[in-house]
């Protein structure tokens, strides 16, 4: 039996004409429906132009089970999510590769309430797949289109009182990925609801060519487009997303981008000022600007691990308001505890309005108080070796350790964690201190001596 190497540790991703195509796609359909007894699903897909194709393979796929399936069309993978809950499915797929390079796709899975898959679930997809590999092709057929985007609009402006909103001028870089037709559905709403919010659209239009590269703002390389932007157009901030718009990510009015942790302890701080005690959820790559951000505030911080399938049902067991990732993933109770770009846009924006403080304002006595060295990634031919000799120096006199996710030690004033990457060859380092961005230098060029042998 063929095995199925595009399974990965959450979703499905591969390179297309390698490890997937409309064949295999199909068979996932077929699989999903099997594994998981589903008899009504969603389906949506982003701007690639294999997302058509491979959707289409979906469909036939489920259907061929005997599912109904509802297609949303293009749109972003957080309204597949709202679609599965709001219409009642078994299921949600939504065909992406998000920031992958150009030559990649994959399906991102959800089950009934837009609940994530665990590993067991997503296993076990895989195994009725490979069996449905070598089954005659499905019939040609159409799924049903459904409109679900009003509903989620809805629900997405519900986060904040469209006429509280100040008249700032926001600049939003779509990456012409599938943000711009959503966007442009919720700024409808918002503006006839009496927002007086501007926006100034960049990259707008979907084009599966993305004439501008693949729309991925957190790397440092793609980040000026944006930032400079900003400045030009004489924005109040900026925000810009990826492909299927399930991360968003901040600019100041300077073009300076933000960090997501540093987002994550200031969304925090907008849903305790609403929530008071409420708990919020955090992963533990850079975590001390949050926990004392929510403890300050009167919330409780609560540790998960890195990932979305993690976060999600560490909301779900805590009852968390809201979790946040610096990987600028963004997870909200009111949206089926579930990721989303669009709602931390509103909630920013919200924000910076009700305070009267600039976003620059908002976060440079946090940036000040933990500095971070953002993540810092490193292709080693030994990833256990390399992780040995950092422990062989630092465990010893680390003041605890805490194995959650990879292995962070922590010390007086400072503290890192190093953890591999679940898609990637990759150890993935983070670093932060109480005050001393010298200290932080130091401290990363030894980590990076020691990783790098």
């Amino acid at each position: 039996m063929t095995t199925l190497t595009c399974f990965k540790a959450y979703d499905i991703r591969g390179r297309l004409g390698d490890t997937l195509d409309a064949r295999i796609v199909e068979a996932v359909g077929r699989g999903f429906a099997r594994a998981r007894g589903a008899k009504r699903v969603v389906v949506g897909r982003d701007v690639r132009a294999s997302s058509e194709e491979l959707c289409a393979a979906l469909a036939r796929g489920l259907i061929a089970e005997g599912c109904e399936v509802m297609d949303l069309g293009l749109c972003g993978t957080e309204e597949v999510y709202f679609a599965t809950d709001h219409l009642g499915v078994d299921g949600g797929l939504c065909v992406t590769a998000s920031h992958n390079p150009i030559d990649y796709n994959g399906v991102k899975l959800v089950k009934t309430g837009a609940r994530p898959l665990s590993p067991e679930e997503l296993d076990a997809v895989r195994v009725a797949a490979e069996g449905a590999l070598d089954e005659p092709p499905a019939a040609d057929v159409v799924a049903t289109p459904v409109d679900a985007r009003p509903a989620y609009v809805e629900r997405v402006v519900s986060f904040v009182d469209p006429a509280a909103l100040r008249p700032l001028r926001v600049l939003v870089n779509a990456g012409n990925g599938a943000a711009g037709p959503t966007f442009d559905a919720i700024a409808e709403v918002l503006g006839r609801a009496g927002a007086p919010a501007e926006f100034v659209r960049m990259h707008h239009a979907p084009d599966p060519t993305f004439p501008n590269g693949i729309p991925n703002p957190l790397l440092p390389e793609n980040q000026p487009v944006t930032g400079d932007a900003v400045v030009r157009e004489g924005c109040d901030l900026g925000l810009a997303w990826d492909g299927d718009f399930d991360r968003c990510f901040f600019f100041d009015h300077e073009g300076r981008f933000i960090p997501g942790e540093y987002m994550v302890g200031l969304l925090a701080a907008a849903f305790l000022a609403d929530h008071p005690g409420a708990k919020i959820v955090h992963d533990p790559r850079v975590t001390w600007n949050t926990i004392d951000l929510v403890k300050e505030l009167g919330g409780e911080p609560v540790q998960a691990r890195t990932g979305h399938a993690f976060l999600k049902a560490a909301m779900r067991e805590a009852d968390a308001v809201y979790g946040g990732e610096m990987s600028a993933h963004h997870y909200f109770r009111d949206f089926m505890y579930c990721d989303s770009g669009m709602i931390p846009a509103l909630l920013v924006i919200a924000h910076v309005s009700a305070t009267g403080r600039s976003l620059a304002d908002l976060v440079a006595s946090r940036r000040a108080a933990f500095p971070s060295s953002g993540e810092i990634n490193f292709r080693v031919e030994d990833a256990d070796a390399a992780t040995a000799r950092v422990l062989d120096r630092f465990a010893p006199e680390a003041a605890r350790r805490d194995d959650t996710d990879g292995v962070s030690l922590e010390f007086a004033d400072w503290r890192f964690n190093l953890r591999r990457s679940n898609t990637e060859p990759l150890l993935r380092l983070n670093v932060e201190t109480r005050g001393d961005a010298a200290l932080l230098d130091r401290q990363v060029q030894t980590l990076t001596a020691l990783i790098e042998g």
